[in-house]
């Protein structure tokens, strides 16, 4: 049954996120706190896929799984690519990249004056 979004805070849901994607394999997880940083989310996760196949696979279970579990519709972007996938939950933004093009890209730079957490456990 799915759980009131409002009863959900920022903090849970990061936690939730880490761990499904955790638990589907995604790679190099890092997390970012962006409270008080930028307006547009509370966290940003980035992680890595091996493939275009895994990085859509990722954002496609995560996404289900959001709506199923709280009722969250998420935007989606990037997905037909299938080399970066942004999912916008509101308060977690979420970068499913393929490690190419997130070495390319290199968002972690961007955001880490020393913020960033490895959330990777292995």
């Amino acid at each position: 049954m799915a759980t009131a979004e409002t009863s959900l805070t920022s903090e849970a849901l990061l936690q939730w996120i880490l761990t499904s994607l955790d638990s589907e394999k995604a790679e190099e997880i890092t997390q970012i706190d962006l409270r008080g940083r930028s307006e547009i989310a509370d966290y940003m996760v980035i992680c890595s896929g091996r493939s275009t196949r895994q990085v859509t696979s990722l954002a496609d279970k995560l996404t289900a799984r959001l709506k199923e579990e709280f009722g969250r519709a998420c935007k989606v972007e990037g997905k037909g690519a299938g080399d970066w996938v942004l999912i916008d939950t509101g308060d977690v933004i979420i970068h499913v990249f393929r490690p190419e093009v997130r070495e390319f890209y290199q968002l972690e730079k961007m955001w880490l004056p020393g913020t960033a957490e490895s959330a990777d456990k292995g």
